[in-house]
């Protein structure tokens, strides 16, 4: 009865854990909802710095991940997974996108015009969107400097001459020479004047006061252009607004003048190796430490931007010792060939070790002196770094496996989605080292199915298990590996 109660704690256990992954898996995994998605494909001119499952967005929300990249005849291809809710038309676009100047880089769409063709599974986004760069506004600000030189030039050339100046001197003095007549024709012909508008007096009386406006609105147009072309005669008033605006226009022409010059002699100073900016262009040795600086910074920015960083949490029961034994693992994974493995073990059979003690004694019995060598168990986690590295389809892993050195041989089938796993490892806790062999299935995204034998070799340590892991690809770890410790 007690062995029943026991099973029915270990299925209720596995149920809950069950579901708890699964809820888990929903809202922790960028992936979910791909998996019953669509592919798509498409050639780019460059994907440098997009890694394998990095973001999918359409105006920054994110609607799939990249599934593959590779090199299909001399091109790169970019395979995608959208999620289903998600549709793309045949004049859909692709480009790639940064966060920041060197933050990660991820995939924009657009998804194209509503009531086109839709785009199908393995179908292919042919339109590029034009990426800005650098380059390109560097010739934008040149040209736009390039205009303004032409510019100032054509003032310097015409405003800022002598001749420009003599041109606008004689205009004024025209101005002012029939101005001058003017007033001299209307005193000379003061009384006809005076004759003729009494007569029109007569004429228009009924029209005097719209007449009156008339001459008023003539006669402040007449003094609106005195005051424009030439100084009023009032002490202390200034020169009228035309003359007022050649003399500002001079005086801009002799300061751009002096802006050229500043700048001219700045351009030779740089010529000349002179400065901060001309010791850059001219010293070789300099230019070399700076181009060496951008570069390791850029491999830096670069190596941390392709690392995946893929989280582990696996539970397995062992039946013959009726046990609990948990896994918390991280993969920091710098190529699809090759990672590193961080794990921490929960094991209840505990830390083993060993203690030589010699013993000195005056028992007739026992020799005077002999050596005892203890095992030693003690309840303490277990700890696990190996490099693993991947030739076709094997993993071979070398280093720590369980707080003793070990070695390990993995096989992946059917798309890596069906594991072999094999370890050795505990060589001198028995005679013979710990053989365990696993087989896990992924029957869900990230979520895998586990079983296996631990300690082959030995019989009376032989156990049976079963388990469930999730696995899954933390993008957001990225972001904290430059600020983790050293030690780690």
């Amino acid at each position: 009865m007690p062995e029943l109660s026991n099973a029915a704690k270990v299925g209720l256990m596995i149920v809950v854990l069950l579901g708890a992954l699964v809820f888990g898996y929903r809202y922790v995994s960028r992936e979910a909802g791909t998996g019953s998605g669509y592919r798509v494909w498409a050639h780019m001119p460059d994907v440098g710095g997009v890694a394998p499952r990095s973001r999918v967005m359409i105006s920054g929300v994110q609607v799939g991940v990249v599934e593959r990249i590779s090199l299909d005849q001399g091109r790169a291809r970019v395979d995608v997974r959208m999620r289903p809710e998600f549709k793309l038309y045949e004049d859909a676009a692709i480009g790639k996108r940064t966060t920041t100047l060197i933050g990660e880089y991820f995939i924009v769409l657009t998804p194209g015009t509503e009531g086109k063709r839709q785009l199908g599974d393995g179908d292919q986004v042919t339109k590029l969107m034009e990426e800005a760069s650098i380059l390109t506004l560097q010739e934008q600000v040149k040209d736009i400097l390039g205009d303004i030189k032409e510019v100032t030039n054509a003032l310097r050339t015409t405003v800022g001459s002598d001749r420009g100046q003599q041109q606008i001197a004689d205009i004024l003095k025209n101005l002012a020479d029939v101005t001058e007549q003017l007033t001299q024709a209307v005193k000379e012909n003061r009384q006809g004047v005076r004759d003729t508008i009494t007569n029109i007096n007569k004429i228009t009386a009924q029209s005097q006061p719209e007449l009156a406006a008339i001459l008023q609105n003539i006669r402040q147009v007449t003094e609106d252009v005195r005051e424009l072309t030439a100084a009023t005669k009032a002490p202390g008033a200034g020169p009228g607004e035309l003359r007022s605006t050649v003399e500002r226009i001079n005086r801009a022409s002799a300061d751009l003048e002096s802006v050229l010059k500043h700048a001219d002699s700045v351009v030779q100073r740089v010529d000349r190796g002179e400065g901060t900016v001309g010791r850059l262009t001219k010293d070789e040795t300099l230019i070399n430490e700076v181009e060496s600086v951008v570069e390791g910074v850029g491999d830096l920015v670069g190596g941390i931007g392709r690392v995946q960083t893929v989280v582990g949490l696996r539970t397995d029961y062992n039946f013959l010792a009726n046990t609990i034994k948990s896994y918390v693992e991280l993969r920091l994974q710098p190529a699809e060939d090759k990672y590193y493995m961080i794990e921490v073990v929960n094991d209840p059979r505990g830390s083993t070790g060993f203690e030589q003690i010699d013993v000195d004694t005056t028992n007739p019995n026992d020799p005077p002196h002999y050596r005892e060598i203890r095992t030693i168990t003690t309840n303490a986690f277990r700890f696990s770094f190996q490099f693993a590295k991947r030739l076709g389809p094997f993993t071979g892993r070398f280093g720590i496996r369980e707080s003793t050195g070990g070695i390990g041989l993995d096989l992946h089938l059917l798309s890596d989605r069906f594991e072999l796993r094999q370890d050795f490892f505990g060589f001198g806790e028995e005679l013979s080292p710990r053989w365990r062999v696993a087989l896990s299935y992924e029957f869900l995204r990230t979520l895998w199915l586990l079983g296996g034998v631990d300690d082959i070799l030995n019989a009376d340590r032989r156990d049976y298990f079963f388990g469930l892991q999730l696995r899954f690809n933390d993008e957001d770890l990225k972001a904290i590996l430059p600020f983790a410790p050293t030690g780690l």
